[in-house]
């Protein structure tokens, strides 16, 4: 059982993703209405087979739009500097 839920969240990911470039396409932009966007969700795993034999080809990948994979893949965490802290009253060594 948690081997399923280990997949669920990049599926959930990959299926985002497929999403969001369907829905930039101008086509569905028109087609779709406020109900239809509204019932859209990125849980939907009838494509996927979990308790099967997976056939990988490690020579292909799914289409994704660069632009829409550039705007989900998390940039470095970078720690903000603090400033550094000055003595009350003065400089240190003055009398």
């Amino acid at each position: 059982m948690l081997a399923l839920h280990l997949l669920q969240s990049p599926l959930v990911h990959v299926n985002t993703l497929l999403l969001q470039d369907i829905l930039s396409r101008e086509k569905w932009q028109k087609r779709l209405t406020d109900a239809d966007r509204r019932a859209l969700s990125p849980l939907f795993w009838t494509h996927m087979n979990p308790y099967g034999r997976f056939e990988l080809d490690m020579n292909s990948h799914l289409e994704l739009s660069a632009a829409a994979v550039a705007d989900t893949v998390p940039g470095p965490c970078i720690a903000p500097v603090a400033p550094t802290a000055q003595p009350v009253g003065g400089t240190a060594g003055q009398v």
